[in-house]
């Protein structure tokens, strides 16, 4: 039925050896195709149910141009063992894909990271930032270092980070140890990860879906089916309602961050180096822009994909529209089409 409703629709359904039912997987087609406009940045976690078979809600989740949660997969396990969330991804790469260019980003549970190396080739994992920080205070007892951490965490630099990090060293030297070794700078320090991530260091977009089915999580599993369908299909209009009605160039939230970039970019240094190269002075930190390739030596360029302050001085001493260095995935047009 949600397969004939919906266009596209991906369900899969899995039983054990007595015909019982066991595993499901479900993706509507909207979101399937409408992923193609996303950043390939995907979080995913699990949530208890509470109804008479209980079992665990699985959700997949993007994040849209304009930073909100956009719901890929759900999926219904007996548990969060390692079998069922190798299921689950199988299930999810089949819609989604696996390439270098993917993140996929979870808390650090055993079961979830034995999954994605053994379903996922390609794709890059990252550790939740969230996650992380809570395990640093259950285990290390030590709350008060938590603005160094999530200085460490949102660094675009890795000398900053280094800095952050000596703090922490200094501090809590288990701590920093267990972020390193235990961890690894790569898994959770946006300046340190391997793939693409974006500014996306949590899987606070998956806690929300949560949030909003926890009422349902009471319900059995049909009529909690029919309450994401049924949720899910407002969201979906709500959501192209208001796409619908952007007047600017960008996502409301993008917009709104770039802007005010303009204005600080007025009396930036700008020289030209070659073609494609621009070193920009003035500010706290100066900034080598390459317009071509759409970096720059402060890195918030390079891993937000949105011109830093350095870039907009580039682009107008080039005169180049600044949007033309905007990632598409920020942009109206994406937005709409996702």
């Amino acid at each position: 039925m949600l397969e004939k409703l919906n266009p596209g629709t991906v369900t899969r359904i899995e039983v054990d050896g007595e015909s019982r039912f066991k595993y499901l997987f479900l993706a509507f087609g909207v979101a399937i195709r409408g992923f193609r406009y996303m950043r390939k940045v995907v979080g995913i976690d699990g949530t208890f149910l509470k109804g008479q078979y209980r079992g665990v809600l699985l959700v997949a989740t993007a994040q849209d141009g304009n930073g909100q949660c956009y719901p890929l997969a759900w999926g219904i396990v007996d548990s969060e063992n390692e079998d069922a969330w190798t299921w689950f991804l199988t299930q999810l790469k089949e819609v989604i894909g696996d390439t270098d260019e993917l993140a996929l980003i979870s808390d650090r549970a055993p079961s979830i990271k034995k999954a994605i190396s053994t379903v996922f080739e390609k794709a890059h994992h990252g550790a939740c930032a969230w996650h992380v920080a809570q395990n640093i205070k259950n285990k290390f007892k030590c709350a008060d270092i938590m603005g160094s951490y999530w200085s460490t965490v949102n660094a675009y630099r890795c000398e900053d980070f280094a800095g952050y990090m000596k703090e922490i060293l200094n501090r809590y030297p288990r701590v920093a140890e267990y972020l390193e070794n235990e961890v690894g700078f790569a898994k959770w320090s946006q300046c340190h990860y391997l793939g693409l991530r974006y500014n996306i260091t949590t899987t606070n977009m998956v806690e929300s879906l949560n949030s909003m089915l926890v009422n349902a999580r009471d319900f059995p599993y049909v009529a909690l089916l029919d309450v994401i369908q049924e949720k899910m299909s407002k969201w979906w209009n709500d959501r192209r309602i208001v796409a619908m009605a952007i007047t600017t160039p960008l996502t409301p939230s993008r917009e709104s961050e770039l802007r005010p970039r303009f204005a600080q970019s007025n009396g930036r240094h700008t020289s030209q180096l070659n073609p494609i190269t621009y070193h920009v002075k003035g500010g706290e930190l100066e900034g080598m822009v390459d317009i071509f390739n759409m970096t720059c030596t402060c890195k918030e360029f390079d891993i937000d994909k949105l011109p830093c302050v350095h870039a907009v001085a580039a682009a107008h001493h080039a005169q180049v529209s600044v949007y033309s260095l905007v990632s598409p995935y920020y942009t109206k047009e994406y937005y709409v089409l996702a």
